[in-house]
């Protein structure tokens, strides 16, 4: 694996207190508090969903959001700041996804919250939160999000240790991870001195 050096030949490395939040099991009690936040708040967001007709059956409640979210205004600046961005929406809206979309994103919303708060693969949980805080933001929608979003990088950077404290600590040492890691280095065993 390539490193950056110097110019003095020194491999360049982290602060060391950014190597302890982002590896070391006691930064755990850190992340287990700010994983378990970001979880309620976002089965929080999904329960106030789950038992709406317009989000869960029809889907018209995100219908109108996206309406909304594309509406381009005389005066003033449009809630999507993005031409790509509100294309796509546009083409979710001919489309008629909202049917599909509105209780995927219902769904989604309680699913990351449930894995964050038990630890589960906490760093895929985070990043799939904070893609949504990334769009919901996209669309012209601030609220809590900056806050979410900045919240789950933080847990997706701190991957190893962020779900230490819950399942994590079982799943990632009984499935590892798809890619090679580095085998821990045993003590090399010192020889006793032989008496003459």
């Amino acid at each position: 694996m390539a490193s950056t050096v110097t110019h003095n030949n020194e491999v360049v490395q982290d602060p060391p207190a950014v190597q302890w939040l982002l590896s070391s099991p006691k930064a755990a009690w850190i992340w287990l508090v700010l994983r378990v936040w970001l979880g309620y708040q976002w089965i929080e967001a999904g329960l106030h969903k789950i038992h709406n007709p317009a989000w869960v059956d029809t889907g018209v409640a995100l219908k109108g959001y996206w309406e909304n979210a594309v509406v381009i205004p005389e005066a003033g600046r449009p809630a999507i700041a993005f031409d790509w961005y509100r294309g796509f929406i546009q083409m979710m809206l001919d489309a008629e996804a909202w049917t599909w979309f509105a209780p995927l994103v219902v769904y989604g919303e309680i699913i990351v919250g449930i894995a964050l708060i038990l630890g589960i693969f906490t760093g895929i949980s985070a990043f799939v939160g904070g893609f949504m805080n990334w769009n919901f933001m996209m669309a012209g929608s601030a609220s809590t999000n900056p806050m979410l979003f900045v919240v789950a990088v933080g847990l997706i950077m701190a991957w190893k240790v962020a779900g230490y404290i819950g399942a994590d600590y079982f799943l990632l040492r009984a499935i590892g991870t798809p890619w090679r890691g580095v085998p821990v280095q045993q003590p090399v065993p010192q020889a006793k001195p032989v008496a003459l």
